[in-house]
């Protein structure tokens, strides 16, 4: 039976940011909620839509946006009715104050793995990790095909782990209960992060799977990039939003030979903990040269 009212349309943008090595993600509120915004006649565009409402609603230009996918299920938009989303991915240079944005592995903790430890000084991974575990097992029991669903989302036995099924893996984590979609759904684990408004939280995930595939072969990582960087910097953001830590030696030579992807400046930087480090920039006129260029990700280490 289809809904009752006709639904009406909204732009939703999924914003990243990466400073000081954290991935940030444009929510606030409470609960957290996306930017979004109605569709507008005056906008030639929708993508000239999810600029502008960003600039409107949170005062950040955004470098690259592309268009993640259409959330049309009936019942999503709870009391408000029948909402569809069009969802956006955007990416642009965090700049303080910080007050609109959010840790975004504090919305999905699962997906960052890198080394973090707790307040409590313990590693809260190991604890997030064991959880998890258990969970699966029990919602797997003894099918084999939903053990090897979990085996591939996790990376579990001799399956790799894949940054880019950051959506799979929510929806997996959904299906066992371990997370909640909303505040409105019933309570999770403390360890699986606070819900979002409605769907946001799937929506933030589809987000993250897009931007970690899309850095594999396009060179987008430079949007969160300032305009000179270290190799080093370079290295922490590609870290950051891959959740996972890649070999120095091994991501500095597939960046060198990426057909000069980078060039070196006159400059250096001081402030980097040791000696001075070279200082690079982008070369956009890659972008002319050759249509599919990206920032590889190395073996994790």
């Amino acid at each position: 039976m289809p809904a009752p009212g006709a639904p009406r349309a909204e732009l939703v943008a999924v914003v990243v940011a990466v400073h000081d090595g954290r991935p940030l993600v444009l929510a606030s509120g409470e609960p957290p909620r996306l930017p979004s915004g109605p569709l507008r006649s005056d906008h030639d565009s929708l993508q000239e839509g999810v600029r502008a409402f960003a600039v409107e609603q949170t005062g950040q230009t955004l470098g690259h946006v592309e268009q993640l996918y259409t959330f049309g299920d009936p019942a999503r938009g709870g009391d408000a009715g029948w909402v569809i989303s069009i969802g956006y991915l955007g990416l642009t240079r965090a700049e303080p104050p910080f007050t609109a944005w959010t840790p975004l592995y504090d919305l999905l903790p699962w997906e960052d793995r890198r080394t973090r430890n707790g307040p409590d000084g313990v590693p809260r991974g190991d604890r997030l990790v064991e959880e998890i575990d258990k969970a699966l097992r029990r919602w797997a029991g003894s099918d084999a095909d939903r053990r090897e669903r979990a085996a591939f989302c996790f990376g579990l036995g001799e399956r790799p782990w894949r940054p880019e099924l950051a959506l799979q893996r929510y929806e997996l984590l959904w299906e066992t209960g371990l997370v909640a979609e909303s505040s409105a759904s019933p309570g999770a684990s403390a360890l699986t992060g606070d819900p979002m408004l409605l769907d946001h939280r799937r929506i933030l995930a589809t987000g993250l799977s897009r931007l970690r595939a899309t850095i594999q072969y396009r060179p987008v990582v430079f949007e969160l990039l300032p305009e000179t960087f270290t190799l080093g910097q370079l290295q922490e953001v590609v870290e950051a939003v891959a959740g996972q830590l890649v070999h120095k030696q091994n991501f500095r030579r597939v960046v060198e030979q990426q057909d000069a992807l980078v060039e070196p400046t006159d400059e250096v930087a001081h402030a980097t903990g040791g000696r001075p480090a070279r200082l690079y920039r982008f070369r956009r006129e890659v972008l002319t040269e050759r249509s599919q260029v990206g920032t590889k990700l190395p073996q994790s280490r």
